[in-house]
């Protein structure tokens, strides 16, 4: 059986996570006029900004979605149970939560041309489908996903333990900021939860070009090789 190259599916995964990464973070910028308390009104002023973000979010779904496929071959040898929770959590939950969030935006978008139609009773179908982008469904099922991955790659040491365990820190991070967004407490893209979720982006850029140089640990890649014979 033709060994499998890790080598280039550990830099297929820093590929897809920088893409994953960058799309993400430039989407909150043409996102930004959901901040605002008359979002129809400053969509309205650019419809298109909208559309764009909504292609980035889409763009960020379907690269991470990617990962998982990549991944589970790996996972599975140390722990199949693992590799399919990743797999349902990153691989298919969470791209739907990224499709229904790109639609969202795209009929906000709508929303907010038809405003600067004229058309002005849109407020109780503009919140409607603003709640549904604003849910923090997301960070869930983001969050158990990654915790999964990242226990995995720390206790099998997959990569180093302080870049796996920064990883695990970042995302409970990015899951206490999904439960502050649910209570009121904090709103999406505010300074708050920008601060919040500041860490995970940093550890997966910063995982993303560890394992395009360095790749998985070289003790632990031998180990699969060989149980692969």
């Amino acid at each position: 059986m033709k060994k499998p190259d890790f080598k280039i599916t550990a830099k297929i995964i820093g590929i897809l996570y920088i893409i994953g990464t960058v799309t993400g973070t430039l989407s909150v910028s043409f996102l930004s006029a959901l901040k605002s308390p008359d979002y129809l009104s400053e969509i309205s002023k650019n419809p298109n900004s909208l559309i764009f973000g909504a292609l980035l979010v889409l763009a960020m779904g379907l690269s991470l979605a990617m990962i998982p496929a990549f991944m589970f071959p790996i996972l599975k040898k140390y722990n199949e149970a693992l590799g399919i929770g990743y797999v349902i959590f990153r691989g298919a939950l969470e791209t739907f939560t990224y499709i229904i969030r790109s639609v969202g935006y795209l009929a906000l978008s709508l929303l907010g041309a038809a405003y600067a139609a004229g058309t002005r009773d849109l407020s109780n179908a503009g919140a409607a489908v603003k709640a549904i982008t604003d849910s923090s469904v997301n960070a869930f099922i983001f969050g158990a996903g990654a915790l999964i991955f990242y226990a995995a790659l720390y206790k099998y040491r997959l990569i180093p333990k302080w870049l796996s365990g920064f990883g695990i820190i970042a995302v409970l991070l990015h899951i206490i900021s999904g439960v502050l967004v649910m209570f009121g407490l904090q709103e999406n893209f505010d300074t708050g939860s920008l601060v919040m979720n500041l860490p995970i982006a940093v550890q997966e850029m910063i995982m993303a070009v560890w394992l395009i140089v360095k790749g998985f640990s070289k003790q632990i890649t031998e180990d699969i090789k060989n149980e692969i014979k």
